[in-house]
């Protein structure tokens, strides 16, 4: 991924002028602390001009509804401080003009708007993309005063310049480099971008070995034609430094390259905070299983207290009372046992306080067992999880995911639209892509006759085959759907795997179960290789 420059900020205000002078600032919304979106209206148009300052992936474009949805924009209930400030000072404003300074990657907005007192005044917006340091400020042209940022920079933070209200709005230092456009000698291009205005240095390094007078012309903007590379990895304002898909004006070229980065940011985000969560589950679920089976370990000893009370009682006859140890013969196998006693009891009592510790042990075992088997199915649901994670491929199925794992009730509800369906020989086969899906396929989706299909012994996604009464699939089918649930599973890139296969009246589903989590009998297993 390559960041927006100067040259292409250039490029988007020459080819906008038009729209934004004399457009009306109809709304403006602020989905998160670095996201804007401003509406504007000019000659019958409207259009949403939407503005990052995310230092990964800050840029401006008017956005299409294509990639507003890759964006997963979402408008807050309250909008924030600077959000609203914005909407005081500017909303329903007219702009006058836009402006870049010199070879800056700063877009200024100059706007008219009213005060409280219906005054005019003239303010104007800065938008500064610069990385790390990038920011929105709203200034009055007049006094030269900042009314708010987007986030204040404090005197700690920056000894050269303040950005915060109440104090004046002045450039970023000046870089010391030269105009290419004034320059007729030799180019070194490793250091062109470092040299220069105008150069970043991915530009920089497409310029390599392109004639200096060609270079010129792209910096005034000649021969533009915008393109995106075919893998999105970079984008050029001229096809002639790089090879991919052409675009139709900068604004789409810059529309489609960021909507595309940051969709992929965002579901990496998800992804990771999601997994970061279930990993912490089944790390405590694993933790927990072991304790359990240490402890079983130490239950193993109910079967001797119980021996010790047994053959104390089959003694008592030889036993005298209150004894610190005694020694038996273990019937079963002729072998000396001592068996400690406590000495303030009779030898009665020494041999219910055995039995008491026989069904003490015992009691415990089976509770420590049934604390095992829940707890298994929990390692198994997290399991699971983490894999319809790791495969998800959209935000859609990662926010159900993430109702389900963290109990969010405004996380996007299940949609049968959203459910993987196929049609294989001639035959609907649904296929759950996380335990949300894969609960309601079993429980809404599916009937009595059809096959549900699963890997053994690894997570997958559940398989449904819908069958008409007392149809019986053919081998080929149910090969194909034991294929399909082996691909959409953690052994997908197996050499060797386990599918087996059920009718849905076969499965049950445990009370207090898991979401997706079934038990099942008369089932057939179907290697594939």
């Amino acid at each position: 991924m390559i960041y927006f420059d100067n040259l292409t900020l250039k490029a988007f205000v020459e080819e906008n002028r038009e729209f934004f002078c004399g457009a009306r600032i109809q709304k403006i919304q602020q989905p998160t602390r670095r996201e804007f979106i401003f509406i504007l209206r000019n000659n019958g148009e409207t259009k949403r001009f939407y503005v990052n300052i995310t230092p990964n992936l800050h840029h401006v474009c008017f956005m299409n509804k294509e990639n507003e949805e890759k964006r997963y924009l979402s408008i807050p209930k309250q909008p924030p401080m600077f959000c609203m400030l914005l909407r005081k000072y500017i909303e329903n404003g007219k702009i006058i003009k836009i402006e870049q300074p010199f070879y800056e990657r700063i877009l200024e907005v100059y706007i008219e708007a009213y005060d409280e007192l219906s005054e005019k005044i003239n303010l104007c917006l800065a938008i500064e993309l610069m990385g790390k340091h990038s920011n929105i400020a709203l200034y009055n042209t007049k006094t030269g005063i900042i009314y708010g940022c987007a986030h204040n920079v404090g005197s700690e933070k920056s000894r050269d310049r303040e950005m915060r209200g109440n104090v004046p709005y002045v450039y970023p230092p000046k870089q010391n480099k030269r105009d290419f456009l004034s320059y007729n000698g030799q180019i070194n291009f490793e250091t062109l971008a470092d040299d220069f205005f105008g150069f970043s240095k991915p530009f920089a390094k497409m310029c390599k070995c392109v004639d200096i007078e060609k270079i010129k012309d792209f910096l005034e903007l000649k021969y533009l034609s915008p393109v995106i590379s075919d893998d999105f990895s970079q984008y050029a304002l001229f096809s002639q430094i790089l090879d991919g898909i052409k675009q139709n004006s900068v604004n789409d070229m810059i529309d489609n390259y960021f909507a595309h980065h940051q969709s992929i940011e965002i579901l990496g985000v998800l992804k990771q905070k999601l997994t970061t969560t279930i990993s912490h589950r089944l790390k405590k679920t694993e933790n927990s299983l072991d304790k359990i089976e240490r402890q079983l370990k130490k239950e193993k000893n109910a079967e001797r207290y119980r021996k010790y009370g047994d053959l104390i009682m089959a003694n008592l006859y030889n036993l005298q009372d209150f004894q610190k140890r005694c020694t038996l013969t273990d019937w079963e196998t002729n072998e000396e046992i001592a068996i400690d006693l406590d000495e303030t009891k009779t030898i009665k009592e020494n041999a219910n306080r055995y039995f008491k510790l026989y069904n003490k042990a015992k009691r415990s075992a089976e509770k420590l067992l049934q604390l095992q088997e829940e707890l298994t199915d929990q390692k198994g649901y997290c399991m699971q999880t983490l894999y319809t994670i790791e495969s998800a491929e959209n935000i859609d199925i990662l926010n159900e995911i993430k109702q389900e794992v963290l109990n969010e009730e405004d996380a996007v509800k299940i949609k049968l639209t959203q459910i993987d369906e196929r049609n294989i020989l001639g035959h609907t086969v649904f296929v759950g892509k996380n335990n949300k899906q894969n609960d309601y396929i079993i429980s809404k989706l599916a009937k009595d006759s059809d096959l549900w299909f699963h890997t053994h012994t690894c997570a997958g996604s559940h398989v449904l085959l819908k069958l008409n009464n007392n149809e019986t699939p053919s081998d080929e089918l149910i090969f194909k759907c034991a294929k399909l649930a082996k691909q959409y599973s953690q052994g997908a890139n197996s050499s060797k795997i386990g599918v087996i296969y059920t009718k849905r009246k076969y499965l049950r589903k445990p009370p207090a179960a898991n979401l997706g989590y079934v038990t099942y009998k008369n089932e057939q297993e179907i290697i594939i290789d």
